[in-house]
């Protein structure tokens, strides 16, 4: 059992930019440390690749379409579970420094002790004219406030300063950071800290065989992309892996305070992940897409540091809300909602996981909700970072329809429908990742594939069968147990009353007549006589 919970969440961070996951040039020394001493599990995936979205799924246990979570502007209710909530009401100290894209103005009470704002700016000015191809592809100077201005940096400072005087037991510590998420840019000396000379190939702009999503040359021609150089496209993404850097230098400080004090290190769980993550140039694209279902988007790191755990590595797919059910378990805390997660406790002790599973990963909307569709209340400004994405969806809402993800170990595949086009009509993906792990080479229709195809439409299927709602805690009296407002009680009490008068009346007049009519035959006998 632990008394103590530090959750770190960066912000668009992928498992394969850090070195403890096998990137050869991005400095993440306190990543790789951590993740000898912690459990790494090597295939976490979320369920949905933007922020909101995926926070909804990692605080409930839920797939987004349980409770129809599907956009930024939907966020967690007070009538909803979370983690969060579960913990504070069975006595936690519930801490938050960081980005909200979570919870509603009316969940805040019940599930957070305190959050206090910190200001700062971890975003440059943007060096190119508007006219300039590059505007638009969010890479950006390094902030002017440096360290000392970096809001990320506030945020950590107060929460170390938390930790080593104030910290009471039991805590839970939520730290969401926003970097390395766009626009590209961090403090120096991160921001310039990744030579992109250094950096392997990226995924290259085009498939190597069969079709790609329309989506993928909507954002190029959106955001100018095909004009801006491979080269250019590198120097961004050193400038992302700087941001993970600089993230790895703030979760530093997190570690060193925990790790200073023998208390809190022999009570304190640390989790370190991300929402999802991000293109950073792969692919010739930049920052996300709401549908978008490649392993850059949903593929996570996932370092778990538990007292009395062991370190290893974990290479079976998890689903990332798997952290729902196992802080519970740790904390001793039984589940106050349905959900679909699994305890990887287990395996935080050195136990093997489960063979053969399979994750899931949704996104995209339905042309049917229109409201949906970022932009609906209205556009950003054209000079907007946002601009491009939004101008897109609002034009070519197809390219953001809704799509659903099944990955196995070796497999993945990607299915596609809106209610205006027949399915056939959408691009679907397939992959076999044992021989292409960049999924390059988009496998779906080819004859030799049905099988697996089959196989996985059919775990998709059982999936949605399976995780499509859950019943409320609360039953109900079938006949409502309604009770009347007291105006209609006191108007059905007069109305009563009247016909118990008028009954009452009615009772009087049949007794006069029946005595008049038996009068009246007793005088016709006395004069016939």
């Amino acid at each position: 059992m632990t008394s103590r919970i530090c959750q770190i969440e960066a912000r668009s961070r992928r498992a394969e930019s850090l070195g403890c996951y096998g990137h050869p040039t991005s400095i993440t020394p306190n990543y790789d440390r951590f993740a000898r001493q912690a459990t790494r599990f090597e295939q976490a995936h979320t369920s949905h690749t933007v922020c909101s979205q995926s926070r909804a799924a990692f605080m409930t246990g839920w797939p987004t379409h349980v409770h129809g979570h599907r956009t930024l502007s939907y966020l967690l209710h007070g009538s909803e579970p979370n983690l969060l909530k579960t913990l504070k009401r069975a006595g936690y100290t519930v801490v938050w420094w960081g980005k909200n894209d979570l919870l509603a103005r009316d969940a805040w009470e019940e599930s957070v002790t305190q959050r206090p704002i910190k200001r700062g700016d971890d975003n440059g000015r943007n060096p190119f004219a508007t006219d300039d191809p590059r505007y638009k592809t969010m890479l950006r100077d390094p902030p002017t406030g440096g360290l000392n201005g970096s809001r990320d940096y506030a945020r950590v400072a107060a929460a170390v300063t938390w930790l080593r005087t104030r910290a009471v037991q039991p805590f839970v510590l939520f730290l969401p950071l926003e970097k390395p998420h766009p626009p590209y840019s961090c403090p120096e000396p991160f921001h310039s800290s990744v030579s992109a000379e250094t950096l392997p190939p990226l995924r290259p702009r085009a498939p190597r065989h069969g079709r790609e999503p329309d989506y993928r040359e909507l954002i190029r021609r959106y955001r100018s992309l095909g004009s801006v150089s491979d080269a250019f496209l590198r120097e961004l993404h050193a400038v992302y892996l700087g941001c993970v850097s600089f993230s790895d230098f703030l979760f530093g400080l997190v570690l060193r305070a925990v790790d200073d004090s023998p208390a809190l290190k022999a009570s304190t769980s640390v989790l370190v992940f991300s929402d999802h993550g991000g293109y950073a140039g792969d692919y010739g694209l930049v920052e996300k897409w709401p549908s978008g279902l490649e392993d850059v988007l949903t593929r996570v790191p996932l370092l778990v540091r538990t007292p009395g755990g062991s370190a290893g590595v974990v290479s079976e797919p998890i689903q990332l809300f798997d952290i729902v059910p196992t802080l519970l378990e740790l904390a001793g805390v039984p589940a106050e909602h349905v959900h679909f997660g699994s305890s990887f406790l287990p395996q935080l002790h050195g136990a093997p996981a489960e063979v053969g599973r399979a994750v899931f990963a949704e996104g995209g909307f339905g042309t049917h909700e229109p409201r949906s569709h970022e932009g609906y209340g209205g556009m950003p400004s054209e000079f907007s970072d946002y601009y491009p994405k939004v101008a897109q969806q609002q034009s070519y809402p197809l390219s953001v329809c809704r799509a659903v993800s099944v990955r196995t170990a070796h497999h993945k595949l990607v299915l596609r429908s809106d209610p205006s086009v027949a399915d056939e009509s959408l691009v679907h993906e397939l992959y076999d990742l044992r021989d292409d792990p960049l999924e390059l080479s988009n496998l779906y229709g080819e004859v030799n594939m049905s099988a697996i195809t089959a196989e996985l439409r059919s775990r998709l299927l059982r999936w949605y069968i399976q995780t499509s709602d859950t019943a409320p805690r609360r039953m109900d009296p079938r006949d409502g147990d309604y009770e009347w407002p007291q105006p209609y009680a006191a108007r059905t009490a007069r109305t009563e009353g009247a016909a118990r008068t008028a009954r009452t009346e009615d009772i009087a007049v049949v007794a006069v007549g029946t005595m008049l009519m038996l009068l009246g035959c007793g005088w016709t006998r006395l004069r016939g006589k």
